[in-house]
C-alpha cells in the first residue's frame, strides 16, 4: 500500500500535507482552473475529507519508474455516490507535485461541487493560515 494511500485512509493530514511539493498543482473534477502551492492542495484535501462519506480507495495503479500512481475510490456525497480515480505524479525528491482528480456520474459530480463550494471559504482560510 503506498504511504499516500495509507495517509489518507487513516486521516492524517499533517503526513499528506509532508509528501506534497512545495509547488504542487491540484487539478480539481470541479473547478475550472488548478490550484498551485502546498497551503491551498492540503486546505482543499482537508475539506475533501469533510465533505466525502465512506471513502475508500479499490485499487492502486502504479507507473513502471514509481512516479505515477492511480489511485481509484468510492465515496458518498450526501445520497449521491462517486467513483474516482486520483493521479499522482511524484518529482525527484519523490513529493507530489501534480495531483488529478476525476470523479463520475455527472450527479456525483455535481454534488461534489456544491459541498465543496460550500467549505471553500473555509479552505481559503485555511490555506492563509487562518
Amino acid at each position: 500500500m503506498h504511504p499516500f494511500r495509507r495517509a489518507v485512509e487513516a486521516g492524517d493530514h499533517e503526513a499528506i500535507e509532508a509528501m506534497l511539493a512545495e509547488d504542487v498543482v491540484f487539478t480539481s473534477p470541479v473547478a475550472f482552473r488548478p490550484y498551485p502551492g502546498r497551503e491551498i492542495t492540503a486546505a482543499i484535501l482537508r475539506g475533501v475529507a469533510r465533505v466525502f462519506e465512506d471513502f475508500r480507495y479499490v485499487r492502486e495503479i502504479a507507473g513502471a519508474d514509481g512516479r505515477d500512481l492511480a489511485l481509484l475510490f468510492t465515496a458518498s456525497v450526501g445520497d449521491r455516490r462517486v467513483d474516482g480515480c486520483d493521479f499522482l505524479h511524484f518529482d525527484g525528491d519523490g513529493r507530489i507535485d501534480d495531483l488529478t482528480v476525476m470523479v463520475r456520474p455527472l450527479s456525483g459530480a455535481q454534488a461534489l461541487a456544491e459541498a465543496m463550494g460550500a467549505q471553500f471559504e473555509r479552505i481559503r482560510r485555511e490555506a492563509a493560515g487562518g
